[in-house]
C-alpha cells in the first residue's frame, strides 16, 4: 500500500511541476491585445486631407506683412531691453528682501510685450 501511494504522490508532484511549469511559460509568451482601430481614425496609407495633398503653387508659401514684421521686430528689441532693465533692478536688490514695486511692473511689462509678440506672429 506503502508504494502505491508513494507512486501516487510522485505522479501527481510530477504532474503538478509540469502544469506549473508550462503556465510560466505560457505567461512569459502571452501577447499584448491589438487595439481595435476606430472606423472614424484616420488611414494612415491615405495622406491628410480628404482630396489628397494639397497641390496648388504657392500654397505653403506664406509670406508675413512687412509691417507686422517690423513691429514684432521692434517689440522683440523692446522686450530684451526690459529684460536686461529687470536683470539689472533684481541684481541691486538684497535677496532676503522683498522686490520693490519697479520690479514687478517691469515684469507685467514683459510679459504683456512677449503676450503681444506672440499673437503678431501667429497672424
Amino acid at each position: 500500500m506503502q508504494e502505491s501511494r508513494r507512486r501516487w504522490l510522485t505522479f501527481s508532484a510530477g504532474a503538478l511541476g509540469i502544469l506549473v511549469s508550462q503556465s510560466i511559460l505560457a505567461f512569459g509568451t502571452q501577447r499584448t491585445p491589438q487595439p481595435i482601430p476606430s472606423p472614424h481614425a484616420p488611414n494612415q496609407n491615405f495622406p491628410p486631407g480628404l482630396d489628397g495633398p494639397d497641390n496648388k503653387p504657392g500654397a505653403n508659401n506664406k509670406s508675413a506683412d512687412p509691417a507686422t514684421q517690423r513691429e514684432v521686430k521692434d517689440n522683440v528689441l523692446k522686450l530684451y531691453e526690459l529684460a536686461s532693465e529687470l536683470k539689472a533692478e533684481v541684481e541691486k536688490t538684497d535677496a532676503s528682501s522683498t522686490l520693490s514695486l519697479s520690479v514687478v511692473k517691469t515684469a507685467q511689462e514683459i510679459e504683456k510685450l512677449a503676450k503681444k509678440i506672440k499673437n503678431l506672429s501667429r497672424g
